[in-house]
Formats: structure tokens, C-alpha cells, sequence
């Protein structure tokens, strides 16, 4: 069948088109639905969906961001009318849930909604942390103000390990695995052959260590990965990102993710079991090397030593060896004495800035967040501090470091300016 996305999928798979050229995650990206088979249709967006017309009725997979649910809900019901009987969470992002709302506010009245045990706690939590996840993505995402929503929709019906259910003919295979999350889900269409992943798999290097956000499980997400590559798929429908259609392909990408993932697990503990700090560690694990070039791999959104932190912090905890780091200085108290043995706040700026220009970033970070700390009023530190982390955002490409870096920029642009202002 023709197919725009299989076909962009293709080129991106076989380098024909760079994988630059359709970032997996991106926020603005519009909502846009293909059909790829019959009573089958895949609605790409920053978080995709997938619907599945069933003699009961509709079945969906994932119900999008609050961002997008109803430009979801129009091009849903653009291809049928069929009622909504059922949503699948993959998981409990708040990315995934959200067009729910959209469907049960027809005339048609509730659906049933399906997910892992492990939902309704994350949704109690981000409740109960709702102040401090909008800042997160206030940060990661450079918006204007802190955003993050509330009103879940919590689950109708919760599994443990695995679920079958079957809908007006149609079966769907529930498992779940941890990964990104303690809530995972991913489903098998036996019929069909379609797997349905959820963010196991989103064209990018796995999203397992994402610095702002809860534990991911490394060696539980290559496991899962090892698992759906046996099944024999002829349509892999992600999370995130682009489908792909054909059996090998698909059992090619999810090897090579679960292989990418079980050699950072593997190099990380060797090295903790050798007694190695967490700053070595991170300093000296890569990926397999034949597998960086992967359009599928590429650290766009998370990166490899984020992984690392992760692998650390599940099997090390929060101690990095460093003595000084068990119980410091406080940060502003460390940079004012850093400040005064280096002949200034503004030599410490100085030097950051030199750093910066010889591309000598994560040493400029450094020198210029103690600097700041040593004067946080100083106008002409704030610009350096400015300058260097904008630098550094556009030295990065993961969404993770980008954000955090330019929200810096950001940050010390606005003091500098009211600086300005006040004089």
C-alpha cells in the first residue's frame, strides 16, 4: 500500500535522507493520520497513536498530549465514527493520556481504559509533584511559564504482568516490562502482526537517563526489546517517531537498541565493579561503535552518559565516590572561596569565556557557574555566564542538554537585562 510515513521511514533507514531532517520529538510537529491497513490507522504526532476499528468498536493505543488531543480527536474522526470502546496506555507519560477526554465528551459517553498497575500511582504522584515537573519542562522545553497538567484519567482495568483481551475479533497482547518507566506496556497484534511499542522503541538513543526525571531500568529495556524481536512483526508502530514496516527490519531495529542499551549496562557495572568513580564512568563508556551511526540511535532527545547516571543511580545510589561530594560545601560557599583564590569573580568569568571560545565547554560550565555564585548581581557576569551556556546549547543535540543549558542562557540574559534596567 502507499504510504507517506513508510516511505519517509525507508529513506531514513536506508540514509537516503537524514535522519535530521524528521526529529522523532518534536513538539510542534502537527497531528496527522495514515492509514496502514485496514482498520488500522497510525496518527503520527509528538506522541503517536494508534486506532483499531473492531466489530465493538474503536480501540486505541496511547491518547496523545494535552497539546494535541483535540487536533487527535479531529483527524481520528475524520477517518471513522466508530465509538471509542477501549484506550491502552503504554504508559503514564502525560504526553500519552490525554485525548481520552476528547472521546468521552461525545454522546457516546465512557470508554474502558486499560494499563499497567503501576498508572495510578504515577499519577498520583505527579499531583502530588505538579509544581516541580512544570518547571521541568518550563526548562527542557524553554517555555514562557511552568506548565504541566492535571486531571488524569486513571484506568479502568489494571494488569500485572501480561493481559489478553480480545475486542470485537480483534486480539491485543498486553505485557508489560520496565524501561523509560515502571509502567510500561507494549502490545502484539497476533493477527496483523503488528507491535505496538510505546516509547520502548522512538528512533532515538533510548530516553533511559533523562537527568530531570524518575529511575529508567537499562537492562529491564533490552530485555523487553529481545522479547518483541522474536515475535515475528511485520509493522512496528513507536512511541514516538516514524512506523516501520517489514520483519527483518523491525527485528534488525529493536536488536540493535537492545544491544546499544546492554553494552552501556555492561560497561558501567565492570567499571563500578572494579571500584571506579562515577566521574570515570561517565567519561569512558560509549556505545558500540558500529552502532552510533544508526538513524534510529542517534542522541537527539536523551544521550548515552545520561544512561550511565542512570545505571549508577539504580545500582550505586547517589554517592559518586568522590568524598567531597558525601557531605559539601554549600555550592555558593565553594564558589566564593574558588572566586577569591583565582583574583575574582570576574577572572573566574574571564577564563569561562576563554574556555568557551576554545571549545573547552564543560570546563567553561564549570568556571562560570562559580563565578555567578560569587556574584550574582555582577551585570558583566551574568552576560559571560550568558554567552557561555548559549554556547554550550548550540555545541549540544540532545533535547535534555540543549534545554538545560539554555534555560542558563536564558536565566542570565534576564538578570543581566534587569541589571541594566535598575542602574
Amino acid at each position: 500500500m502507499d504510504s507517506h510515513l513508510l516511505d519517509l521511514s525507508d529513506q531514513l533507514l536506508t540514509g537516503a535522507r537524514d535522519v535530521s531532517d524528521h526529529h522523532p520529538l518534536n513538539m510542534a510537529s502537527p497531528a496527522r493520520l495514515e492509514e496502514l491497513g485496514p482498520g488500522l490507522a497510525f496518527v503520527e504526532s509528538f506522541c503517536n497513536v494508534i486506532a483499531v476499528e473492531t466489530d465493538q468498536g474503536l480501540v486505541m493505543v496511547d491518547g496523545g498530549s494535552p497539546m494535541h488531543a483535540g487536533a487527535i480527536h479531529s483527524e481520528i474522526r475524520a477517518w471513522t465514527q466508530q465509538p471509542l470502546h477501549t484506550m491502552i496506555y503504554t504508559h503514564g507519560h502525560v504526553d500519552h493520556v490525554f485525548a481520552i477526554s476528547q472521546f468521552e465528551a461525545e454522546a457516546t459517553g465512557p470508554a474502558h481504559v486499560v494499563a499497567h498497575e503501576a498508572v495510578p500511582d504515577r499519577f498520583r504522584r505527579y499531583d502530588r509533584t505538579n509544581g516541580y515537573n512544570g518547571r521541568i519542562n518550563q526548562r527542557q522545553f524553554q517555555l514562557g511559564s511552568p506548565l504541566f497538567p492535571t486531571g488524569f484519567r486513571y484506568p479502568d482495568e489494571t494488569y500485572r504482568s501480561s493481559l489478553d483481551v480480545e475486542i470485537g475479533g480483534c486480539e491485543f497482547r498486553l505485557r508489560h516490562d520496565r524501561g523509560e518507566t515502571d509502567d510500561g506496556t507494549w502490545i502484539y497484534l497476533p493477527e496483523r502482526k503488528v507491535l505496538c511499542t510505546g516509547d520502548l522503541f522512538i528512533w532515538a538513543s533510548p530516553n533511559c537517563g533523562n537527568p530531570q526525571k524518575a529511575q529508567r531500568y537499562c537492562d529491564e529495556w533490552a530485555a523487553a526489546l529481545r522479547k518483541m524481536a522474536t515475535l515475528g512483526a511485520e509493522l512496528l508502530l513507536p512511541g514516538h517517531g516514524l512506523p516501520i514496516a517489514g520483519a527483518a527490519r523491525i527485528q534488525g531495529v529493536l536488536e540493535d537498541t537492545a544491544r546499544y542499551l546492554e553494552s552501556l549496562f555492561d560497561q558501567t557495572i565492570e567499571m563500578m565493579n572494579a571500584g571506579c568513580r562515577l566521574d570515570e564512568i561517565i567519561h569512558t563508556v560509549t556505545p558500540p561503535a558500529d552502532l552510533v551511526g544508526r538513524p534510529f540511535l542517534q542522541p537527539v532527545y536523551d544521550e548515552p552518559e545520561f544512561v550511565v547516571r542512570g545505571i549508577w543511580r539504580l545500582y550505586g545510589g547517589w554517592y559518586d565516590g568522590n568524598p567531597a561530594t558525601l557531605k559539601p560545601a554549600p555550592d555558593t560557599t565553594l564558589a566564593a572561596e574558588i572566586a577569591r583564590l583565582a583574583g575574582g569573580a570576574d577572572r573566574l568569568a574571564e577564563r569561562a569565556l576563554e574556555c568557551s571560545e576554545n571549545g573547552e565547554h564543560r570546563l567553561a560550565g564549570h568556571l562560570i557557574e562559580m563565578a555567578g555564585m560569587a556574584s550574582p548581581e555582577a551585570r558583566e557576569i551574568h552576560q559571560a555566564r550568558s554567552a557561555v551556556f548559549g554556547a554550550r546549547a548550540q555545541a549540544e543535540r540532545s533535547t535534555m542538554a540543549k534545554g538545560v543549558f539554555a534555560w542558563a542562557e536564558r536565566e542570565s540574559n534576564d538578570r543581566a537585562q534587569a541589571a541594566i534596567e535598575a542602574d
